[in-house]
């Protein structure tokens, strides 16, 4: 792990996403935080020791999805699937299958597993996954206004977490999607998925994949904007803990009352054209029960 030394930082941004604004300052104490994300090598050292079943290998239970039909609850986890064209960026079903068996062993799917992968972040992790090895190691998660300043690495305001330029002198910072997504993967960087942790060079706190190759998960219930700015600097927020849990809830899904947490530091899906969240300020709602390939987490220890 390494020691974040505590201080004030300008959280967010009004520069892109409407749910990154307003920017505002916050202020968190010292801690400690991974240095990468918790890998396959890890997670495996824990379902050992535990027995840990994660969700994707549970099967859900109805009563916790009244409108699903009966054939649509089995046990599985989002998989990403590339297109064989362009197709309508509104849709996201349209590069996503809930695939039946797929899971931290097997991250494509039934049929796929962690060959030579040991050293790549864990994938397929619902929140209740994350939460339950970080307490197995005596630590905890994140807040998203400490993993934004962490990933920040010293550069407050900076666009990214190594300064204001993408690919400073054409080199790759960060596992992102080079080309079109969903269907034109160029592959600039090496990488078609995950890559192995501490691929790229650490930010200014000696972290590694802050940015791209993986979502990671926040203990901070989602909200669609961060509060206004304090006048006074004797007021800013200090520790911030998010939101409450009733905001949290997908207006567009009324019958689910399934909570979101805040996800951070964008993936290797995260493309120009589509989801340009490869920044220490970008944010995503994710419900507490899904997992996907493309999610994982890093854990902390406050003094």
């Amino acid at each position: 792990m390494a020691y974040i030394p505590g201080g004030m930082f300008r959280m967010g941004s009004d520069s892109h996403y409407a749910e990154e604004a307003p920017s505002h300052r916050v202020r968190v104490d010292g801690f400690f935080i991974d240095r990468s994300p918790v890998t396959n090598r890890q997670f495996k050292e824990f379902v050992k020791a535990t027995g840990h079943v994660t969700v994707a290998e549970k099967v859900p239970d109805p009563k916790d999805y009244p409108v699903a039909l009966p054939h649509m609850l089995f046990a599985g986890s989002l998989v990403f699937r590339k297109s064989a064209g362009p197709v309508d960026l509104r849709n996201w079903s349209n590069w996503w299958e809930f695939a039946r068996g797929a899971n931290w062993r097997h991250p494509i799917g039934p049929g796929s597993g962690l060959f030579k992968k040991d050293n790549h972040p864990v994938v397929h992790v619902a929140y209740a996954d994350a939460l339950a090895y970080a307490q197995w190691v005596g630590k905890d998660l994140p807040t998203e206004a400490e993993w934004e300043y962490a990933a920040r690495g010293g550069l407050d305001g900076a666009e990214f977490a190594w300064g204001d330029e993408f690919t400073p002198d054409g080199k790759h910072m960060a596992n992102t999607w080079q080309g079109e997504f969903p269907h034109q993967n160029l592959l600039a960087d090496g990488h078609e998925r995950t890559s192995p942790v501490r691929s790229y060079p650490p930010n200014g706190y000696g972290l590694y994949d802050m940015i791209g190759n993986t979502w990671e998960w926040t203990s901070d219930w989602w909200s669609t904007r961060h509060p206004a700015d304090e006048a006074k600097a004797c007021c800013v927020p200090v520790n911030p803990r998010g939101a409450p849990e009733e905001g949290s809830y997908d207006p567009r899904q009324p019958e689910s009352r399934i909570p979101q947490k805040v996800l951070k530091g964008g993936s290797h899906l995260c493309a120009p054209n589509y989801c340009r969240r490869y920044r220490p300020a970008a944010r995503h709602a994710e419900a507490v029960d899904t997992s996907t390939s493309h999610v994982s987490f890093r854990c902390v220890r406050r003094k």
